[in-house]
C-alpha cells in the first residue's frame, strides 16, 4: 500500500481522526514498538505496517509514532510471539494463533481446519469467541486482544500433479497447526511441520510433496517457482491474534489508547474485507491470469474442489477434526465452544 494512498484513505474519513480523542489538548508524545506478521506477506505490507508507520502519525497530528518489523525480520519463528507479549518482551504483536496452539488448544477453536469454507463465516466466528480469549488470557496471562485477522483461505500447494482429494494420499505435506495435520492425515497424506520460510527449499529438494498456506501468502513467497498444481480446497483461514502487552498498553494516556482501539478495528475489519479479494489474487496470478495486477506471475494448474471434496472437508471436520480437537481441550473450552462458534454454526463439540 503507497502512502500517498494511505493517506487518501484518511481524507476519505475511513479512520477515526484524534481531534475527538484529544478534545482541547494534544497528545502526548508517545512512541511504541511493534512486531508484526511475516513481513514478506499482504497483511503486513498492505495494512499492518502503512497503519503503524505512516496512518498513526498523521490520525495523532505527529504526537503518536511507531517502529514496527515482521517477526521474520527479527528471527523469531512464531510460536514465541504470544510469550514474548504476555512477558512485556514485546509491546504490541501479532502471533499466528495455530503457531502456539500446541500450549494450549483453545486457540484452535475458531480456526479448525475445514470450520469456515468462507470469510464471512470465518469472521464472524472469529468475533463471536473473541471475548471468550480475553477471558482465557484474563485469567492466566498479561495480554490484551486488540483484534484478530485472516490470511486469505488456506490451500495446497503441490510439485507433483493433483486432480482432487483422492491425490493426496502418499504426500507429505507442510502444514502450520494441528488440526490442518489432522485433515491431512484423514486424506492419506503425511503431515510435516516446518516454518514458513523453509518451505521452497523443502520443495526444491523434494522433502515434501505440498505445503498448505494462503493463495496469496504463496504466491508472494513465488512457491508458483518450486510447485505445479494449486488445490482451492478452502482449509482454514490461518487466524492471526493481534495484542498488546497489557501493562504496557495500560501505562498509555487513556486519550492514546481510545485512538488506537478505535482505528485498529477498522485496520483490522479491512484486512477482513480483503480476505475475499486477495484469495482470488492469489489464485489468479498463481496461475498468470491475465486478472493479476503483478507483472511477474506463475503458470500453476488450478485444480478446483469438487462438491465432493467439499462434503469431504466438511465431514472430516465433524468426525474427525472437532473430536479430537475436544479431546484435548478443557471441558469449560468444549461448552465455550458449543455456546458461541458451535451455535453459530450448528455443530456440536463432545468430550
Amino acid at each position: 500500500m503507497k502512502k500517498s494512498y494511505v493517506l487518501g484513505i484518511l481524507m476519505a474519513g475511513l479512520f477515526c481522526t484524534a481531534a475527538g480523542v484529544a478534545e482541547a489538548q494534544p497528545l502526548p508524545k508517545t512512541h511504541l514498538k511493534v512486531v508484526g506478521g511475516l513481513a514478506n506477506l499482504a497483511p503486513y505490507m498492505d495494512y499492518e505496517r502503512p497503519f503503524w508507520t505512516d496512518v498513526l502519525p498523521v490520525l495523532s497530528d505527529g504526537q503518536v509514532t511507531a517502529e514496527i518489523k515482521g517477526f521474520s525480520e527479527m528471527g523469531l519463528k512464531g510460536p514465541e510471539i504470544l510469550r514474548l507479549i504476555s512477558q512485556g518482551v514485546i509491546e504490541f504483536g501479532t502471533a499466528t494463533m495455530s503457531y502456539f496452539a500446541g500450549d494450549n488448544p483453545i486457540y484452535e477453536a475458531i480456526d479448525l481446519a475445514g470450520l469456515t469454507p468462507d470469510a464471512d463465516s470465518a469472521r464472524a466466528v472469529a468475533e463471536i469467541f473473541e471475548p471468550v480469549y480475553q477471558k482465557h488470557f484474563d485469567a492466566g496471562t498479561n495480554v490484551k486482544i486488540l483484534g484478530i485477522s485472516p490470511y486469505p483461505a488456506q490451500v495446497i500447494f503441490c510439485n507433483a500433479e493433483i486432480r482432487g482429494a483422492d491425490d493426496m494420499k502418499g504426500k507429505k505435506v507442510r502444514t502450520s497447526g494441528r488440526s490442518q495435520a489432522e485433515f491431512v492425515e484423514a486424506l492419506g497424506g503425511t503431515s510435516v511441520t516446518m516454518p514458513f520460510g523453509e518451505v521452497v527449499p523443502a520443495m526444491q529438494n523434494r522433502v515434501i510433496d505440498c505445503a498448505i498456506t494462503g493463495s496469496h501468502s504463496g504466491f508472494t513467497a513465488k512457491w508458483y517457482e518450486v510447485s505445479t498444481h494449486l488445490y482451492t480446497l478452502p482449509v482454514n483461514w490461518n487466524a492471526q491474534l493481534h495484542g498488546a502487552n497489557k501493562k504496557a498498553f495500560e501505562k498509555l494516556d487513556p486519550r492514546v489508547q481510545k485512538l488506537l482501539l478505535d482505528n485498529l478495528r477498522q485496520m483490522y475489519a479491512k484486512m477482513w474485507d480483503a480476505a475475499d479479494k486477495q484469495t482470488q489474487e492469489g489464485y489468479d496470478c498463481n496461475s498468470g491470469a491475465a486478472s493479476c495486477p503483478y507483472p511477474e506471475k506463475g503458470k500453476m494448474v488450478l485444480v478446483k474442489p469438487t462438491q465432493a471434496d467439499l462434503d469431504f472437508l466438511k465431514k472430516t471436520m465433524q468426525e474427525i477434526v472437532l473430536p479430537k480437537w475436544a479431546a484435548r481441550c478443557s471441558a469449560q473450552c468444549v461448552d465455550d465452544f458449543n455456546k458461541t462458534i458451535g451455535k453459530r454454526l450448528g455443530v456440536t463439540a463432545k468430550k
